[in-house]
Order: C-alpha cells, then sequence, then structure tokens
C-alpha cells in the first residue's frame, strides 16, 4: 500500500465497503459521543467521517490531537446505516473505522476556526492565509479561478489565438495609474517599470506578424484598493488581433465570456447578444459607463422640460428623472428609504411624485410642477397611474452618479431587478479626449494609443473634444471587466493625437520610440483588450470582494500580511543599488 493513501478523502462510496483503506488528511472536526470518537478528516478532494472505537489506540491516539493536525490513518470502510446517512457528503453513506494512526504534522491551537466562519476579521484571514485557504468557501473558490484559467485558455487556442509571454522589467508606460519601479544595479540612477499591461510589447507582436496573441498576463499598478479592484498586481486575459475592426473583437470575446459564464455560472442565465451601448447614452441613461442592465429602469433627460422654471429646485440645472411603475401600494417609507439612499450618495434629497387617476400628481414636489411640466412628463416617461417618478438636479456629472444608484438601488427595491443572470453590454463610441476640469489642459479620455474614429481628418478639423475614438468596455452586472480598443497604428496620426495632448514630437519619441520605430516599417491594423480575470471569477463566485477570489492578495493597504511585504533592506543593498532612503519627515 502506498506510504501516505491508498484512496483521497472525497472519493469513498457505497460500494467500498469492507475495503482496507489508507487516508491522510487534516483533522477537520472531532466529536466524542459516549466514549466513541467521530473524526472529520479532510484533504483537497473532500470530507469522510472516521470512527475510533473505545478503548482502541487509534482513539486514545485521536482524542489528544488538536484540530488541523495532519494524520495517516488506516482502516476499514464501513456502512453508516439508512438512518446516519449524511447527504449533504458525497462520502455520507460509509465511515472509516480507524485502526492506526500515525501524525504526519502536528498543529498548534489555531487561531481562528476552519470548519466555520466565525466572523475574524480579514487582516487575521490574510496574516494566516494559509489557514484561511483551507475554508471550504475560500478552497472552492480559488479552484474555481483555476478552472476558469483553464477554460479560457482551452477556448482562445480552439479560436486560433497563440499564447505568448511579454517582459515583466520594462519601461514606464502612461496607462493611468502609477508605476511600481525596479532601481538597476547594473545602471546607476535608472528603473525599470513592471507592466501596467503588456500594451506595446503585444501590439509588437502583431507588427512582427503573430496576428492572434493571448494570455493570462500580470500586471502591476500602484493604485489604491477598492472591492473591486486588488492593490498591487492582478491578471488580465491580454489579447491583440491584426487585420480586425471592433466587431471582429467583439465576436471573439463573447464568444469566451458567453461559453465561459455558462460553464460556471451555476445555471445563472447569460443574455446574448450583448447590446452595443454607445457612451453618452449610457451616461443620460444608466448615469454610468458600467451600467447594471439587471436593473430595468432607465432614466430620462428631462432638463428641457424645466428650462425657465420657477422651481428654484431644478431651474437652470441638468435634470435627469426616474419613473418607477407600479407603486402604488408602497408605503411613504419606501421613498424616504430611496431618499436617504440618495443622501448617502451624496444627494442634499431626492423630489418624487406619485402619479394617480388622471395625471393627477402628488407628493412633495407636485405644487410646484405647472400643467404644462405634467404634461410634457407624461409624454415624456410614458407615465401611467401607480407610477412614481424621483428626480434628481445639478451638474451633469454628479446627478449621473447619484441618479444611477437610485435607478439599481429603485430597481431592487421595486422588484424590477433581474436575480440569477449575467447581463453583459459593450460600451462603445468613448470620447477621444477629455478637458481637466483643474488645468484646463486637453487630455485623453481613455488609452492614448486607440485610433480616433475618422483618424487623422478629425484631429485635424473637429474640437477635440466632439471627437470619438474606436475604444470600447466590456460590462457585466455593474462591474467593468475591461476596456479595449482598435489602435492607432498610424505615426502620423499618433504624432498629431497626443500634439492636441499636449505632446511635443520630441517627448512623443523619447516615451514611446519603439512603437514609433515598428509603426514606421509596416504595421497592420490591430485591436485588442485584456478582461480582469480576477473580476470574472469575482462574478462567477458571486463574491462581493475581489480578494476572497486571489489566493495570496495584499490587504487594502498594500501589504503582505503574511510574508510581510513591502519591507526594509540593509545599508549594503542601499549601496548595491546606487540609491539611499528618504523617509517622510514627521508632521
Amino acid at each position: 500500500m502506498h506510504r501516505y493513501r491508498s484512496h483521497t478523502c472525497g472519493e469513498l462510496r457505497a460500494a467500498d465497503v469492507d475495503t482496507d483503506v489508507r487516508l491522510s488528511g487534516w483533522l477537520h472536526n472531532r466529536r466524542d459521543l459516549g466514549g466513541i470518537l467521530f473524526i472529520d478528516l479532510r484533504d483537497h478532494h473532500g470530507l469522510v467521517q472516521l470512527v475510533a472505537r473505545p478503548g482502541t489506540a487509534a482513539n486514545e491516539a485521536l482524542s489528544h490531537l488538536t484540530k488541523e493536525t495532519v494524520v495517516r490513518v488506516d482502516g476499514k470502510v464501513m456502512s453508516r446505516g439508512a438512518d446516519n446517512v449524511n447527504p449533504e457528503l458525497p462520502t455520507g453513506e460509509i465511515e472509516i473505522e480507524v485502526t492506526e494512526v500515525e501524525v504526519l504534522g502536528a498543529a498548534e491551537q489555531i487561531p481562528f476556526t476552519i470548519n466555520a466562519d466565525d466572523g475574524v476579521n480579514e487582516e487575521r484571514r490574510l496574516e494566516y492565509r494559509f489557514l484561511d485557504l483551507r475554508r471550504e468557501r475560500m478552497h472552492r473558490n480559488i479552484m474555481l479561478r483555476s478552472a476558469v484559467i483553464a477554460a479560457i485558455r482551452q477556448k482562445m487556442v480552439a479560436q486560433g489565438f497563440n499564447e505568448m509571454a511579454t517582459p515583466i522589467l520594462s519601461a514606464t508606460s502612461p496607462e493611468g495609474a502609477r508605476d511600481f519601479l525596479v532601481p538597476s544595479r547594473l545602471h546607476a540612477g535608472k528603473f525599470y517599470a513592471l507592466p501596467q499591461a503588456p500594451q506595446q510589447f503585444k501590439q509588437l507582436l502583431m507588427i512582427a506578424g503573430f496576428d492572434r496573441y493571448f494570455q493570462i498576463a500580470p500586471c502591476f499598478r500602484d493604485e489604491d484598493a477598492r472591492a473591486d479592484r486588488s492593490p498591487g498586481e492582478f491578471y488580465q486575459l491580454d489579447v491583440e488581433m491584426s487585420f480586425v475592426e471592433q466587431e471582429d473583437v467583439f465576436q471573439v470575446i463573447e464568444k469566451v465570456m458567453t461559453e465561459l459564464f455558462e460553464e460556471f455560472g451555476n445555471g445563472r442565465h447569460v443574455t446574448s447578444p450583448f447590446p452595443r451601448i454607445p457612451f453618452r447614452e449610457a451616461m443620460l441613461k444608466y448615469g454610468s459607463d458600467k451600467p447594471d442592465l439587471r436593473a430595468k429602469l432607465e432614466l430620462v433627460d428631462v432638463t428641457d422640460v424645466f428650462e425657465g422654471s420657477e422651481f428654484k429646485a431644478f431651474a437652470g440645472k441638468h435634470v435627469r428623472a426616474l419613473a418607477v411603475p407600479s407603486v402604488q401600494d408602497q408605503p411613504r417609507k419606501f421613498f424616504d428609504g430611496l431618499g436617504e439612499f440618495a443622501v448617502e450618495q451624496g444627494a442634499k434629497g431626492l423630489a418624487w411624485v406619485r402619479v394617480g387617476e388622471g395625471d393627477v400628481l402628488s407628493g412633495p414636489i407636485a405644487k410646484f410642477l405647472t400643467d404644462e411640466n405634467v404634461k410634457a412628463l407624461v409624454g415624456r416617461l410614458g407615465l401611467t397611474p401607480g407610477h412614481a417618478v424621483f428626480f434628481g438636479a445639478g451638474e451633469f456629472d454628479e446627478v449621473s452618479k447619484i441618479m444611477g444608484a437610485v435607478r439599481v438601488e429603485a430597481a431592487k427595491r421595486a422588484g424590477q431587478f433581474e436575480e440569477n443572470v449575467f447581463r453583459f453590454c459593450w460600451i462603445v463610441d468613448f470620447p477621444m479626449f477629455e478637458k481637466n476640469e483643474d488645468t484646463g489642459q486637453i487630455e485623453f479620455s481613455h488609452n492614448p494609443f486607440s485610433m480616433p474614429q475618422g483618424g487623422l481628418e478629425a484631429l485635424n478639423t473637429m474640437d477635440p473634444l466632439d471627437i470619438l475614438a474606436w475604444q470600447y468596455d466590456i460590462v457585466c452586472n455593474g462591474t467593468e471587466l475591461s476596456s479595449g480598443a482598435i489602435r492607432n497604428h498610424e505615426p502620423d496620426v499618433m504624432y498629431k493625437a497626443f500634439e492636441i495632448a499636449g505632446y511635443s514630437n520630441e517627448e512623443v519619441e523619447r516615451e514611446f520610440g519603439g512603437m514609433l520605430r515598428a509603426f514606421k516599417f509596416g504595421a497592420p491594423p490591430h485591436g485588442g483588450i485584456a478582461p480582469g480575470v480576477d473580476r470574472i471569477v469575482m462574478l462567477l463566485a458571486d463574491e462581493p470582494n475581489i480578494r476572497e477570489t486571489i489566493a495570496f492578495p495584499l490587504n487594502g493597504n498594500a501589504q503582505d500580511l503574511l510574508m510581510g511585504a513591502p519591507s526594509e533592506v540593509d545599508e549594503a543593498r542601499w549601496k548595491e543599488l546606487h540609491l539611499a532612503p528618504r523617509k517622510p519627515a514627521v508632521k
């Protein structure tokens, strides 16, 4: 028999009764019932119940061991009997009567329970992440991640893509976040940068003629944590294709995402094809460029309805309305609750009216609305008796943010929200440029390597703020999975685009010399995208926090509490790197 096991803990069934077996695993739980010990033994594959009878050497050995001790046990597979079957376990029809025990790895008293959620805080869990990963939920999430990545690879290869690796040590790149810098020992005063994304390299692969590239790529960004963003590093399905237009990219990614979410979504429906929603339309209808389409409600711009209005709350402001049907039976606390939610989002309050028979409006602001206002709202919003209308007024961006959140919350509270479904969409037609409100400078609003719609002619003749780009985002259930673009592969277009954003030709050549040089030697039209693997798994696992899907994440302060990173280095290392520490002044 094998030194450690003849079977795994998850594979034994009723057909194995009377078989002599050897198992190894962790002591998951122990129960003493009148001197008879019942032990749950756990390994990667599952859980099985052990039995140690009173007066046996096995009972004596197992009674003193701490939970999470690693043991090898020998014994015989026994039937539990119909009355004692555990339907919760695949091994629930059998148990192992133990005859011999060997301790393989002793365990100290564990700092939190493994076999139940004891509410331990995240910092403690990350400090002992190797224990946290033994928990069923965490183990399941990490195995889901492994299976998803394997499936992605299979699906990409099936569509003719080739997996290629790109450098980790490279130069800085303007991806919109801070770089992690690595000092060079051989080149004093110079630094490598960890890649925020393999952007330039994957474009260079297209120029080199490889046609279809993908990679499960590690990316590094020195940015703050959020529930859907882990600080430090993340992984993405990095994709680039030659001789393609926007729709070609969409077809590839839609197929992968649809198959992936159907395979691992536990029966949740995937709506397909994915709608294409222009950026400006998304901001008006949903208040967000990552709309949650499970909410069936839409916002409507009613600014013109209140032009010249004497109602001071709306006069001279951008006004967005949200019509919610069939709320005639909702109590006042429904309306007050949404008002409180809006305040939590930054609003000063939430105006609303009810619609009664004969289009008679009631509610806090009904008396301020003229007959013309009412008639226009009824027609614009398609109001009928039983509707309620909620209003937000202010600056465009502020109203969009607040009313976008109210839209989703109202849908959930009013029964207008779809459950158990994945609703994808593409957000398209992003502005190429935007104005910095503080400096007035024209800046890139998205990826600087994107092709402007209209090419060089648009850059030369149009107001920069009116130019759209061949840029797109893929969104699922209100979570942005990725940005992508058809790339700018023409040097003249690149020079002009960067000129509009305030870069001289010399600066462009200094920062992007490699790319420019490549463009001058025959670059094919190409485009790509990079859906986030961590976010994909987060949605499939139905986890609200992305760190629950990563084996060893940094905490919210970008620290590795298990390994002690970031850490200080000794003086010799500073000298070797031609650096000297400079700590911030104490305030």
